[in-house]
């Protein structure tokens, strides 16, 4: 006598029909979709599970769970996957809440050299640590799994980001004297612009920039050669001369910018750096400078040469550690990646000669500083 199935036979009205059969020859639906579909049609045109485990290359218990499915809820619910499948997980939120507290700590503090968590090594100390933190679930949890949980928590602990920390109690008053003077600076202008008069006051924008390397090639640069380099080949090799200090000052009115290059960053230079802006400005000329603060530059060497020019100087010191208010900043950086980028020398006397052209051409066309905000604009914090 043959096999008779005793699961009860699937019978699918005309529109499921036609819906299984646009969804089994479909290329765009899911293979899993695609292959119950087959299942399903096939079951109802009266072959049985096992063929159809034959003909689509599969096992007969996944075709049997799919046409079980389709006579409980139907054929068209059944394509879908139901809920509550699947392994529960192990990890509960004990167990990821304090994942999360060692990632919001630093390796270093915990025995590493590492200043940063990796993902890697952020689970091999899970691991380790497991028993000794009563968490065993832990014992075999995987990098993939600590992204995860990282990740739905929002922390990123291999990256960093960086902020300024506000480290003057006067800062909010120094900062307005500073844009005020830069305010001045748009009203002078105009100014004079307007009444063809020699300005009385000149405006400096001043800093150093320590630390210009002198770096001389070991062999010649290639030059760019249509067909063979398309940019210039260096030898990686080099040798450093030592290092040189750019002392300068930006004139927020006229763009000039005075500079001097110095070995050393100290009162003296500081010094011989005012005496070269006396000297260049009329005597009735007061001088306003905006600059950090420098032990140079309220040293009482300076003070003390200071005395001898009464009224002559006025300085507007930035907040501490707040320098980048300052004017100056914006041309070093323009200087860092133009005219520093991979500059090559001989030695820090050739160094030296070359920044001063720099600042020769610079001074050839000069940019006259801006103001573009209006200080009712600008919110104090």
């Amino acid at each position: 006598m043959p096999f008779q199935s005793q699961r009860p036979k699937l019978i699918l009205s005309s529109d499921v029909k036609e819906s299984l059969s646009v969804i089994q020859r479909s290329r765009m639906k899911s293979a899993q979709r695609v292959e119950r579909a087959k299942m399903m049609m096939k079951y109802a045109s009266g072959k049985s599970v096992s063929a159809i485990a034959r003909e689509l290359k599969t096992n007969r218990p996944r075709v049997g769970r799919c046409i079980d499915k389709a006579l409980e809820i139907g054929a068209l619910p059944a394509l879908n996957d139901l809920g509550g499948r699947g392994q529960k997980p192990k990890i509960g939120g004990d167990e990821r809440t304090w994942i999360v507290n060692l990632a919001c700590q630093k390796p270093k503090d915990l025995g590493y050299s590492y200043e940063l968590w990796t993902t890697a090594l952020l689970a091999k100390h899970a691991r380790k640590n497991a028993d000794t933190a009563g968490y065993p679930t832990l014992r075999k949890i995987s990098r993939g799994t600590i992204s995860k949980i990282l990740t739905s928590n929002k922390i990123r602990p291999h990256k960093i980001n960086y902020y300024l920390e506000r480290r003057d109690p006067e800062f909010d008053i120094k900062m307005a004297q500073v844009l005020f003077v830069y305010k001045q600076v748009e009203m002078l202008r105009k100014k004079a612009l307007e009444s063809e008069q020699d300005m009385r006051v000149a405006i400096l924008s001043y800093d150093e920039k320590p630390g210009i390397q002198a770096i001389e090639n070991t062999a010649p640069d290639l030059l760019p050669t249509p067909g063979k380099h398309e940019s210039v080949s260096r030898d990686y090799e080099y040798v450093r001369h030592g290092t040189l200090s750019l002392m300068a000052g930006i004139d927020l009115l006229s763009g000039h910018v005075h500079g001097v290059v110095v070995d050393r960053n100290r009162s003296r230079e500081f010094i011989g750096f005012l005496e070269n802006i006396d000297q260049h400005y009329p005597q009735t000329t007061l001088i306003r400078i905006v600059l950090d603060n420098h032990s140079a530059h309220i040293s009482k060497e300076t003070r003390a040469w200071l005395a001898k020019k009464p009224n002559r100087f006025e300085f507007i010191f930035t907040p501490k550690h707040g320098s980048w208010l300052n004017m100056i900043e914006t041309f070093f950086g323009k200087m860092a990646k133009s005219f520093l980028r991979g500059i090559r020398v001989q030695s820090k006397e050739d160094l030296k000669k070359r920044i001063m052209l720099y600042l020769q051409e610079v001074n050839e066309s000069p940019v006259v500083f801006r103001w573009k905000y209006k200080m009712d604009d600008v919110v104090l914090v």
